[in-house]
């Protein structure tokens, strides 16, 4: 193992890991005024309903293949009897569905918040860092999803990237398994950290403020302040009018 290899796949993930969760208890202690995603619906709406859902469920997807690819062991999709071929066609096909999912709702959203000044005028030095480096780890995870496994002879990263990043976690990573994997990979990893490291610093960090007490909270009552058109004499409410009562 070289110093080189030892900093790329060492010390920087567990660099950016400290970051990540220390700058997030920095800003949840100091800056919880500025924990909000800055909305800007007020400003523009239109593309906003188009890029919004498409950009954040394509992510959705592409984080549930990630968990999937490199969390799962392969000897348990093994074990349930799906061959390395199937999988890694499946998971090319979901995964090229939620690259493209990402990258219409993405350019529709950079096109929005480069173009509308009101937009435009929100955006921070940080989110324009976080927007590049997003856009950064998307492309560099097209181009292994679609150019390798779909329209290539494909590789299994389970074999060398997923043992590394597991044993990140568990502090035994295989340095050797990622040093051998293919450049695309190595650095759509690299990318990975680095947005790691700032998303604490950016708005970024409304991902971890889904409202999910939404679900089982108590329905919202509404009740008019208008006064009510008073009721007609002998009909007490109800639209007919008995028989034999005067108004």
């Amino acid at each position: 193992m070289s110093s080189w290899d030892l900093w790329w796949w060492v010390t920087l993930p567990y660099l950016a890991l400290v970051t990540f969760v220390v700058g997030h208890v920095w800003r949840w202690r100091y800056d919880q005024f500025g924990w909000t995603s800055r909305s800007t619906q007020l400003q523009e709406r239109r593309l906003l309903k188009w890029g919004g859902p498409l950009f954040h469920f394509g992510t959705f997807a592409a984080i549930a293949g990630h968990v999937m690819g490199i969390l799962i062991p392969e000897s348990l999709t093994r074990w349930l009897g799906i061959p390395e071929d199937t999988y890694r066609w499946f998971s090319s096909i979901g995964g090229t569905v939620a690259a493209l999912a990402v990258i219409i709702g993405m350019g529709i959203l950079a096109f929005r918040r480069t173009t509308v000044p009101k937009v435009r005028a929100t955006t921070s030095p940080a989110d324009w860092v976080a927007l590049i480096l997003l856009a950064v780890v998307i492309v560099l995870g097209i181009i292994p999803t679609m150019g390798v496994n779909l329209l290539g002879a494909g590789y299994d990263y389970r074999q060398s990237v997923a043992l590394w990043f597991r044993g990140l976690f568990a502090g035994n990573p295989d340095v050797a398994a990622i040093s051998h994997a293919p450049p695309i990979y190595q650095v759509h990893a690299t990318a990975a950290w680095a947005i790691l490291a700032v998303w604490p610093f950016t708005r970024l960090v409304h991902a971890w403020s889904v409202p999910l007490w939404y679900l089982w909270r108590p329905f919202v009552l509404y009740r008019s302040r208008t006064a009510a058109h008073p009721t007609e004499p002998g009909t007490s409410g109800r639209r007919r009018r008995r028989i034999g009562v005067r108004y």
